[in-house]
């Protein structure tokens, strides 16, 4: 999965933590980019970040929404 963040951003950081300690129970990639890394991913995230993407599909954004990310990871989505 890959989590478009950026700096300065505390809903960023919260998603970012929250992923992490969900890591220690529940195995999966994990990616961070910067959406001002690249003028596409601004366009495209700016506004809604943080973003968490799993196979180009949103999963959720703003905040960490825990039944969308156990239906991907449990492969329902």
């Amino acid at each position: 999965m890959t989590l478009f963040t950026r700096a300065s951003c505390h809903l960023c950081e919260d998603m970012w933590q929250h992923l992490q300690e969900i890591q220690t129970e529940r195995k999966f990639e994990l990616v961070q980019v910067d959406v001002d890394s690249e003028p596409e991913l601004q366009q495209r995230f700016g506004s809604l970040i943080p973003v968490l993407l799993g196979d180009d599909c949103i999963i959720c954004n703003y905040f960490l929404d825990p039944v969308a990310l156990e239906q991907y990871l449990a492969g329902v989505v």
